[in-house]
């Protein structure tokens, strides 16, 4: 509740300081002199004000409509909802989102000012100047995951160091990418320097920036500056000159690659993060507020109006509204091939993927009932999960994972392989690392672990995507290694192989028969339904499944119970060949075009600058 309370306090410190609306950056009113002297005039209110940075830099368009369409996950809402067409790359300048520009901008604008006035402060101890230096630290980090939140999606932007009272008034055009890329890499640098381990006590939460997670991020941001990004002539403006790149310094992107190992490196050489011995138990975690020494920084949701489409709520698994967790609504779910990349053994798969929903089954209350393959929801955040997750919408008090040790293990082993041009024993070991876990410390499922740079590189992106499933990295990471288009493609025929029947899902269970259970503990740890599965059944088997008290569930059709997801994998060969990715081309979705009512049209300095594809 005290985490809370503060960044209660700091949003309402910084609206004060530099505007009450956080929805339009372009008209922040010049800043008050005397708030800022107040503000700033000690540590203690300092740092109300870095806080209060946090809540815009995280916003649900990012993990809502921008973490659907991928091969792991997809919308469930009507063709008609923005949220679906922007998940399925129909963009038009009406439709694209600008939630997360605005708050990107928006807690830009909070982390510019905490800057400036930061270092002018002097500290009268050395222990009020280590604290000076974490909170100037911090506001870098914010600022610069912010920028990067803007690139990925948005590519060259408008660029600000400095707070818009001090610009007079903010126009600004488009600026290249690596540009900024190479402001916040070396901003980021600063604020490891700046940040004090998490061990030294300088901030008691991972919901915070710590020198940690901060060499985490910058790895991050490293390996996107490094990645192919869809670039275009910033002269002209010609859409002849679209393409998906990398920067055209070869030596800069060599360098940005030993820029991610080292950043790496440095988190692994602390040993102060560790995988949590279970997967499951790292979400279990994250959702009990219990302290947990992989994960390095989350997104605190906090207070008691949180967004109504929030973690646990819109991504999450389903429950009625009559169950004893109150009402959630997934309106983005597993790709139904997600379910089957998993190998045999893999523990993940039934924590990422929620096989089951709490619903009213028979006049029974809070049964759980199985989820059909089409509608397989977000396990990591189920409600039946969480400590006080609360039965309102908007009371939903579940984080959300920006950044876990197994993503530094898989970036720095993505990084050596990049930089040698092929995997080192330290690459191939944090890999190693990473899928041991994944299948209970059983090295003989854990597979050989290629030596080749393609083989190890392939090796990687399969491994992220099992293994920070619903955590709002796929859809960029597909483009920062170029093969979004590739690889949604790829996943098209997949589906409609499993539709089919046919290889490699032949063999795919059109039946699971199992026993319901009854969802009576708040939280808990239930995972997954146990089921038996079966190619076929006659009618008189399923008279005696039933007779024995199981309950037969078609996989192949859809759960219109559980969601209003009337979609059958069976009969949805024109769903997959129309809609699914219906907006995907090569060369123009791998980012959004600027939405023209909210952002071009108010900021002259856009004009003419429009996405070229659009």
């Amino acid at each position: 509740m005290k985490r809370k309370n503060i960044y209660m306090a700091g949003c309402m410190m910084l609206m004060a300081l530099v505007g009450t609306s956080c929805q339009d950056w372009l008209d922040m009113p010049s800043e008050s002199k005397y708030d800022n002297e107040s503000t700033f005039s000690s540590v203690e209110k300092t740092e109300l004000a870095v806080v209060g940075c946090y809540p815009s830099s995280f916003n649900r368009e990012m993990y809502y409509q921008l973490g659907m369409g991928t091969d792991e996950c997809i919308s469930t809402e009507s063709e008609t909802n923005s949220k679906n067409q922007v998940g399925n790359y129909v963009y038009t300048t009406s439709n694209a989102p600008a939630g997360v520009y605005n708050g990107m901008y928006s807690s830009i604008e909070y982390a510019n000012n905490c800057i400036k006035n930061l270092e002018k402060m002097k500290g009268s101890s050395d222990s009020e100047q280590k604290k000076i230096n974490q909170l100037l630290g911090e506001s870098l980090a914010v600022r610069a995951m912010d920028y990067w939140n803007l690139i990925r999606f948005f590519g060259d932007v408008p660029f600000a160091t400095v707070p818009v009272a001090d610009l007079g008034t903010f126009t600004s055009s488009r600026v290249s990418r690596d540009v900024i890329y190479d402001q916040i890499i070396a901003d980021l640098q600063r604020a490891t320097d700046l940040l004090a381990w998490k061990s030294e006590g300088q901030v008691s939460t991972t919901e915070r920036f710590t020198k940690n997670a901060a060499y985490g991020i910058l790895a991050r941001v490293a390996l996107y500056a490094a990645g192919y990004s869809l670039r275009w002539d910033l002269n002209t403006y010609d859409p002849s000159t679209v393409q998906l790149a990398q920067r055209s310094d070869a030596n800069r992107v060599k360098e940005l690659y030993k820029i991610a190992a080292d950043a790496c490196q440095a988190v692994i050489a602390k040993k102060e993060n560790a995988l949590n011995s279970s997967y499951a138990g790292v979400f279990h975690d994250l959702l009990t507020k219990t302290d947990d020494s992989e994960l390095m920084l989350q997104y605190g949701q906090y207070g008691t109006n949180v967004n109504g489409a929030s973690v646990g709520y819109t991504i999450g698994s389903f429950c009625d509204k009559n169950s004893i967790y109150g009402k959630t609504g997934p309106a983005m779910i597993a790709n139904p091939t997600y379910y089957f990349d998993f190998a045999d053994g893999d523990t993940r798969r039934d924590v990422a993927i929620c096989n089951y929903g709490v619903t009213t089954f028979n006049k029974v209350k809070n049964v759980r009932k199985a989820n059909t393959f089409s509608n397989m929801t977000a396990g990591k955040y189920r409600a039946d999960w969480g400590e006080n997750s609360g039965l309102k919408v908007n009371q939903r008090n579940m984080n959300f994972p920006l950044l876990r040790y197994s993503d530094v293990l898989l970036m720095y082993a993505e990084a050596l392989n990049e930089y040698n041009g092929a995997p080192t024993d330290a690459a191939k070991d944090a890999l190693k690392e990473v899928r041991l876990r994944a299948f209970g410390g059983d090295e003989s499922k854990i597979g050989e672990i290629p030596s080749t740079y393609q083989g190890f590189r392939d090796a990687i992106i399969k491994e992220r995507k099992l293994e920070l499933g619903f955590e709002g990295l796929r859809r960029t990471d597909l483009v920062r290694w170029g093969i979004l288009y590739e690889t949604l493609t790829e996943n098209k025929e997949n589906l409609l192989k499993l539709a089919r029947h046919e290889a490699p899902y032949a063999n795919v269970p059109k039946y699971w028969a199992y026993k319901t259970s009854i969802a009576t503990e708040w939280p808990t740890q239930f995972l997954a339904i146990e089921h038996q599965d079966y190619l076929d059944l006659t009618d008189e088997q399923k008279a005696s499944l039933a007779a024995e008290g199981y309950t037969i569930s078609a996989m192949f059709d859809g759960a219109s119970d559980l969601n209003n997801n009337d979609k059958k994998i069976a009969d949805t060969e024109t769903w997959m060949t129309t809609s699914l990715f219906r907006g995907l081309v090569k060369n123009q979705v791998e980012l959004l075009p600027l939405n023209q009512t909210s952002i071009i049209d108010v900021n002259a300095g856009l004009k003419g600058q429009q996405h070229p594809k659009y």
